[in-house]
This record gives C-alpha cells, sequence and structure tokens, in this order.
C-alpha cells in the first residue's frame, strides 16, 4: 500500500511514521526541506520538497500511484483544494484532510473525504469534560 502524506509536520511527519512501521510505502510532501529532520536521519520513505498545489509537485511525489492520500499542513485551503483533486481528478481511493475551523470541517464532511478536525473534536471533549462535572 502507498500513502502520500502531504504536510511534514507534527501530525504529518507521526503519521508517516506508523504509516511506514505497518509497512506502507510512505511518500511525505512539505514545502520545507528542514521537515525531512521530523523523519528521522533513518527515514527509509520518500520525501518531495515543493507545494502542494502544484500540480507537478504532486504527481512527482506519486500522487496518481497512492492508495492513500492525507492533507495534514497547517493551511485548511490547501488541505480542503489537495483533498478534493486527489479525490476527483486522481481517483484516490482514500482521502483524509485535517481542517482546523469546525464550521469548514462540518460542510466539507461527507465530499467524498474523510474530515479530522482536531478543534471540533477538543471543543467536543472539553464541553463533555465541563457537563460532566456539574453531575459530580
Amino acid at each position: 500500500m502507498k500513502a502520500l502524506i502531504v504536510g511534514c509536520g507534527r501530525v504529518g511527519s507521526a503519521l508517516a511514521k506508523r504509516l511506514q512501521k505497518a509497512e506502507w510505502e510512505v511518500v511525505a510532501l512539505d514545502e520545507s526541506e528542514e521537515a525531512l529532520g521530523r523523519l528521522g536521519e533513518d527515514w527509509p520513505g520518500e520525501f518531495h520538497v515543493g507545494h502542494a498545489l502544484d500540480i507537478r509537485v504532486l504527481e512527482d511525489a506519486g500522487i496518481a500511484e497512492a492508495d492513500a492520500l492525507i492533507a495534514s499542513t497547517d493551511g485548511d485551503n490547501t488541505n480542503i483544494v489537495v483533498a478534493q483533486g486527489a479525490k476527483l481528478r486522481y481517483e484516490v481511493p482514500h482521502v483524509a484532510a485535517r481542517i482546523l475551523d469546525p464550521a469548514r470541517a462540518e460542510f466539507y464532511s461527507g465530499r467524498g473525504f474523510d474530515v479530522v478536525s482536531p478543534t471540533g473534536t477538543a471543543i467536543e471533549a472539553l464541553t463533555d469534560s465541563a457537563l460532566g462535572s456539574e453531575k459530580a
């Protein structure tokens, strides 16, 4: 199985390492060459430098052969556009995007790719915690 991880920050690099340990072929893509350092000196996968909104960069990274694409940059707009392109243009079987804005995450849920909203998850968990403390 081949995964393309777009954005190699804390989330993307941790995900890339986990998938690699699960014996996936992993390609990481980030606009900063320094992001390679998050993967470690012995990173066995590929690493590409470039902006994910550039079709040539995505194609060089292997989007057409990917079984999964995870868009995990720090930009909601980038993640949304990359996820939509992966699903619609390249027909990547499994696509997921990290979307920080809960309203955007709700809007894009059900548009053909998985949406993960850490901000929305935190709001729900903290609300549950606060409401649970009322019962004690």
